[in-house]
C-alpha cells in the first residue's frame, strides 16, 4: 500500500524542478505525482490528481502564483499548499499566507527545510521558515506605501512586482499571459494609488520596501 504523500510540483525553470525533485527523493515519503511551469496547468492537475500538497513558486508566467492559490482554494478550502520561493521579503510572505498557502519558505533554504516544511503542513501546522516572518511588528510596519500595496489585489501585485523589477508594459503582458492595455491600465491604477508618475518611482518604492535588489 502506497502510503507516500503525493505532491505536485509548480515552477516555470525544469532544472528547478528537477532539483525539488532530488531533494524529495532523498526521503521515502513523498511521490511527486504531476509538474506544471505555470499556475493554469496546476489548477488543471490540482483537480485531475487531487494531490496531497502543492509544492509551488509564485513567479511564473500565465496568472502567476498568488492568482494560482486563490483560486484552488476558491475551489478546495482543504487544499495544501506550499511556496517555494526566490523571494525572501516579508509583503511575499503576508501575501502567500493571505491567499491561502499554509506555508512559505525560500529556495536558498536548508535542504532538510522543505521536507520539515511539508511534515508539518501535512500535521496541519502552519510553515514558515524561521527568520522571514519577523514576531511583533507586521502590523505595525504597514504604514503608507507598504499598507497601500497590502491592499492590491493579486494581479495589481504581480504586475507592480514586475514593473520595479523594470520590464516595461509590453514585457509584462508578456509574461502574465495579459493584453498589453489590461497591463497599461493596471499600471495606471497601481500609479494612482501610490500617487507616483513613472515606472522608475514604482521601482525607488519596492527598493526601499527590501523588495528588489538596489
Amino acid at each position: 500500500m502506497n502510503n507516500k504523500i503525493k505532491i505536485v510540483l509548480v515552477d516555470d525553470h525544469l532544472v528547478v524542478r528537477a532539483g525539488f525533485k532530488m531533494l524529495l527523493a532523498a526521503g521515502d515519503s513523498v511521490e511527486v505525482i504531476g509538474e506544471a511551469e505555470r499556475g493554469e496547468q496546476a489548477i488543471q492537475l490540482y483537480q485531475e490528481l487531487q494531490p496531497d500538497m502543492l509544492v509551488m513558486d509564485l513567479s511564473m508566467p500565465g496568472i502567476g502564483g498568488l492568482e494560482t492559490i486563490r483560486r484552488i482554494i476558491q475551489r478546495d478550502s482543504e487544499a495544501r499548499i506550499l511556496v517555494f520561493s526566490v523571494h525572501h521579503e516579508q509583503v511575499y510572505v503576508s501575501r502567500a499566507l493571505a491567499a491561502g498557502a499554509q506555508g512559505y519558505i525560500t529556495k536558498n533554504s536548508a535542504p532538510g527545510i522543505l521536507a520539515e516544511a511539508i511534515a508539518a503542513i501535512m500535521s496541519g501546522k502552519q510553515y514558515v521558515e524561521r527568520g522571514l516572518v519577523k514576531g511583533g511588528g507586521e502590523e505595525r510596519q504597514h504604514t503608507g506605501y507598504q499598507t497601500i500595496i497590502a491592499g492590491f489585489s493579486a494581479r495589481e501585485f504581480d504586475v507592480f512586482s514586475l514593473l520595479a523589477q523594470g520590464l516595461t508594459v509590453h514585457k509584462v503582458a508578456d509574461q502574465l499571459c495579459l493584453g498589453h492595455k489590461t497591463v497599461a491600465n493596471y499600471a495606471t491604477q497601481i500609479k494612482k494609488k501610490l500617487q507616483v508618475d513613472t515606472t522608475t518611482e514604482l521601482a525607488h518604492i519596492a527598493v526601499n520596501l527590501g523588495m528588489t535588489a538596489r
